[in-house]
């Protein structure tokens, strides 16, 4: 454990700032000493050093001046996925296609914690368009794990769990399409919560599959990633998925519910185990501290039941007939006419196209354009990706059934810790298993939530997957706020980092 400063709580720091203790100028001095230290990592594409410092003045002036009323952020520093639009700055989504474009506007995202006073960093380093599972198919190189830095931080928002987990950032956006916000920070031994689909705008975030993108946070802790939620959240009208829904105060609901008249503060609440999330293919050290969480859970007040998920295995295969076939429509876009990298030499219109995209793009990405063409084209449709709607919402109303006898769903975050660099790169099946628990949660547009659960053998992280009803962020946040508040996987830091 450590209370080093980098490593404190969003809520800690927010208290210091407003007491005086230290001011937002020097904590954002403190990150950036830190990151220009911490280079070998690779968690990071690009450094907003001067902006960042600018906006660290700006925070110490509103604390100054207007006290409490000075936003909830306020001089909190932040690095943010690149895939985040923010202007003046290079926004790359880890792809050569994107190595020069430099947004002229904010994602709704970006805005948001803007205006709640955050201070932004950096732009974290992630697979190239949000497609893969390590961060080793980013343009830029891959991006490394600070528990052991021979092994992945987990993708696509990898860059993003890296830099947090070595305290070079005091959180960080992240986006998750099929796991990308739970599994890094499974694999880093943070909090990292993927919200229900349209509570959280998408209004420039760089589209991969519109239908299951959604952007999130990655934190140290339960409290921090309420306090978050709560800031990006909201409707949007830029945003035709944006949900007109209230935001609830997440960081006042983290008590609420249980515990009255001293009861355990989980008491009401029931938590089934999917049977399909303990079976086969699940690492036995995972499964087990999986199991002791929930064990935990019980010993708060929570009731325990099994649940089924039949149609879960199918995920995975469902998943890579949709994600691709609505990456093939998006990434259309980037033809090198309007902005993006262009082919120097060609013969002719088609042959500029061909070239552009076969230059700008990478090996995983040209393979998912190249199976969502396959899956949408003529003679193909009903028999792939029409099935794969059907499917869809046969793991949705699986979903339906479970929450009918519980109020969350719990079990591992992945069938295993972080593997080898470069273990999986050859084996495209074996990287994308590596989200079979979380994928059915984005074809269900559920909220899912992945918090620090304990260590394997070889001392890597092991994460637990919190699954809540559409909506309900704030029952998963409760569970793991209690749950933390009764363990310390999540106060723990890598040694060379802490």
């Amino acid at each position: 454990m450590t209370d080093a400063l980098h490593h404190r709580s969003i809520t800690a720091h927010a208290a210091a700032l407003r007491a005086g203790e230290y001011s937002c100028e020097e904590l954002t001095r403190h990150f950036l000493a830190r990151i220009e230290k911490s280079e070998r990592l690779n968690s990071l594409i690009t450094v907003t050093a001067e902006g960042a410092l600018a906006q660290a003045r700006d925070a110490d002036r509103a604390l100054r001046q207007n006290g409490g009323g000075a936003g909830a952020l306020a001089g909190i520093p932040l690095v943010h996925k690149d895939l985040f639009c923010t202007r003046g700055v290079l926004t790359s989504c880890g792809s050569k296609m994107l190595e020069n474009f430099i947004s002229p506007y904010d994602a709704h995202i970006i805005e948001k914690l803007g205006a709640a006073g955050a201070v932004s960093l950096a732009k974290s380093n992630m697979d190239e368009f949000a497609m893969g599972a390590s961060t080793e198919t980013s343009y830029y190189g891959a991006a490394r794990n600070p528990w052991d830095e021979a092994r992945v931080p987990g993708g696509s928002s990898g860059g993003s769990a890296a830099a947090v987990a070595a305290g070079l950032a005091a959180a960080a956006t992240a986006s998750d399409t099929g796991g990308s916000i739970r599994q890094p920070a499974a694999f880093c031994s943070l909090t990292g919560i993927k919200p229900s689909y349209g509570r959280v705008s998408r209004y420039g975030m760089v589209a991969f599959a519109s239908s299951l993108d959604q952007g999130g946070v990655i934190a140290r802790s339960a409290e921090d990633a309420a306090l978050l939620l709560r800031e990006i959240s909201g409707f949007d009208a830029r945003d035709a998925t944006s949900l007109r829904e209230e935001v609830p105060d997440y960081p006042n609901l983290l008590n609420g519910g249980g515990g009255g008249g001293g009861s355990p503060p989980l008491s009401g609440m029931t938590v089934g185990l999917p049977k399909e999330f303990f079976g086969d293919g699940v690492a036995e050290d995972v499964a087990a501290a999986a199991q002791t969480a929930a064990e935990q859970l019980q010993k708060l007040g929570a009731k325990i039941c099994e649940v089924e998920l039949p149609n879960s295995a199918a995920a995975v295969p469902c998943y890579y007939v949709l994600a691709p076939a609505e990456a093939s429509s998006n990434l259309a876009r980037f033809d090198g006419i309007r902005y993006g990298h262009r082919a120097a030499k060609y013969a002719d219109l088609n042959d500029f196209y061909e070239r552009t995209r076969a230059e700008g793009f990478g090996a995983e990405v040209k393979r998912r354009l190249l199976v969502g063409a396959f899956v949408l084209a003529a003679g193909y449709y009903d028999a792939y990706y029409i099935k794969a709607q059907k499917l869809r919402r046969l793991i949705a109303e699986d979903f339906a059934r479970a929450f009918e006898k519980c109020d969350i769903l719990a079990g591992p975050t992945t069938p295993q810790t972080a593997f080898a660099l470069g273990e999986k790169l050859g084996d495209p099946v074996a990287m994308y298993y590596s989200d079979i628990f979380t994928n059915a949660v984005n074809l269900a547009g559920l909220p899912g939530i992945s918090i620090p659960a304990g260590f394997d053998r070889a001392g890597l992280p092991v994460g637990l997957q919190l699954i809540g009803r559409y909506l309900d962020e704030a029952s998963l946040l409760r569970a793991a706020h209690q749950f933390q508040l009764a363990t310390d996987w999540h106060l723990r830091a890598p040694e060379n980092f802490s």
